[in-house]
């Protein structure tokens, strides 16, 4: 094997689960297509889950000063994402290349290779591992699993033959990264007569334009569309000039919505653009790409540690069970704002209505939870407590007199059950799993607040954040949560 993964492409879903792997001791090879970084923005910013992610691996210094918002919309109707109360509101304007960027830099600090000018061609599997072929190269690769993180146009979900349903593309948008221009910021979409118009405030004098010609056709385009397209597409739309400008990014896109059957196929797994494609309303797409590799990576790690100690290949499947429906809800959740913000005059009735609805705070706290990830509840088994299958909130503790904190706890990338009640008892229970999980007795600071985690006495965190055991509440036993989520226990 020239390594237990090998990862196509690096972008951040591919770099978020390169460095996965390797902070569970996993070696991983990153293949990538392109010689060089293009430097383009793409998409600008993290939603208040991927705050959260990234703090839980200490990754969020390495970003500098980031400027963070609580304002959001649902198909342009704004939304205060503050009221879901987290330790973290989004970022807006961190371009796509600084997140590579940093993400590269974390991954190649934790020992991962990214071989660039890497192109996948095609693949061969066994009951072994999967042989990857690459461009030029005189023999292939081999790895125990393949990961096909490589886009909207994934070459590997092609050659692993993926069914990949869905809508095409009905119309096509334009989106440019102009300096040297200056106008009104508009965070959410704009109805115009001809269409809709989109603006936002970047780093560095950079504007963020996104426009459609409303029953603009979809095009194939070889290259992107020059300045004078863009210039005069907006002008059309809004009456303003803005030809003076420099470009410093132009793409064009279109409102396709597509999704794989499968998320796995034998050896060969899928992760982001190359599972689900759909309109990138609100920023989604990145940020769900991100925590497609949060929730593979711990799984693959566990299945791929040698015994004693690994966990079942049947952990993989739940990658698959879990993941599959978010991007099932991604998807209905982005068709809905494509037709308010690219619908007709029609839909403007419908517009005002669901802004009446949003004055509701329970409405509000629905839509701001599915726009950022924090609705996400997997099925971790039965039980009446709250909090089962949903992520883990920031919570202040103090352990053995000093502070830390549910997200310093998750830092290791490793399972953590936390005790809140200093139960000697449950901790021996556990202590079979104490290679793969931290076990941690610590008490809140202050009362625990009043919601899902009022008279919890102890959670069991899987790496990803997310509760996979509590007490009281949870009917399968502590012992059979250990066993599903980190494999059989070892003799202590």
């Amino acid at each position: 094997m020239d390594a237990s993964v090998i990862v196509v492409g690096s972008g951040p879903a591919g770099l978020m689960l390169a460095g996965e792997l390797r902070l569970a001791g996993i070696d991983v090879i990153v293949l990538e297509r392109l010689r060089q970084r293009t430097g383009q923005s793409r998409a600008i910013g993290f939603t208040s889950r991927t705050m959260e992610l990234f703090d839980q691996r200490g990754l969020l210094p390495r970003f500098g000063e980031i400027e963070t918002s609580p304002h959001g919309h649902f198909g342009g109707v704004p939304l205060n994402l503050g009221v879901l109360g987290t330790a973290h509101d989004g970022a807006r304007t961190v371009p796509q290349s600084l997140t590579e960027r940093v993400l590269e830099g974390w991954v190649r600090d934790l020992g991962v290779t990214v071989r660039q000018g890497q192109e996948f061609v095609r693949l061969s599997e066994d009951a072994d591992g999967v042989d990857v072929f690459v461009e030029g190269a005189h023999r292939p690769l081999r790895a125990r699993y393949l990961v096909g993180c490589d886009g909207g146009r994934s070459a590997v979900r092609k050659a692993a033959g993926f069914d990949f349903p869905g809508k095409a593309s009905t119309t096509e948008l334009f989106v440019a990264d102009v300096r040297g221009i200056d106008l009104d910021p508009k965070m959410t979409g704009m109805q115009v007569p001809g269409g809709m118009v989109m603006s936002a405030k970047l780093p560095g004098d950079i504007w963020r334009l996104i426009m459609n010609e409303r029953d603009a056709p979809p095009r194939e385009r070889p290259v992107p569309p020059s300045f004078d397209e863009i210039a005069d597409v907006w002008k059309r739309l809004t009456g303003i000039d803005i030809a003076h400008g420099r470009p410093v990014w132009l793409n064009a896109f279109g409102d396709a919505s597509r999704q794989i059957t499968e998320y796995r196929r034998g050896r060969v797994l899928l992760a982001g653009d190359a599972a689900h494609v759909h309109l990138p309303a609100g920023g989604q797409g990145m940020n769900t790409s991100i925590q497609d590799s949060f929730n593979l990576g711990w799984k693959l790690a566990a299945v791929l540690k040698s015994d004693p100690g690994g966990a079942p290949s049947a952990l993989l499947d739940t990658y698959h069970d879990e993941r599959h429906p978010v991007g099932r809800r991604l998807l209905a959740n982005t068709e809905a704002q494509r037709a308010l913000i690219l619908g007709s005059a029609e839909v403007g009735p419908l517009r005002e209505v669901l802004a009446e609805l949003t004055a509701y705070p329970e409405v509000e706290r629905h839509l701001a939870a599915k726009v950022t990830g924090l609705d996400i509840r997997y099925d971790v088994g039965g039980g009446t407590h709250p909090q089962l299958g949903m992520r883990m909130p920031h919570l202040e503790l103090i352990r053995d007199g000093h502070a830390t904190s549910t997200t310093r706890l998750l830092r290791p990338a490793r399972g953590v059950l936390l005790d809140l009640a200093d139960n000697a008892t449950l901790r021996r229970r556990a202590r079979p799993w104490a290679d793969r999980i931290d076990i941690v007795t610590a008490t809140p600071v202050g009362p625990l607040p009043d919601g899902p985690l009022a008279g919890t006495t102890a959670v069991l965190l899987r790496p990803d954040g997310y509760v996979g055991w509590a007490a009281p509440g949870s009917r399968p036993d502590l012992s059979m949560a250990l066993n599903r989520w980190f494999g059989a226990p070892t003799d202590v």
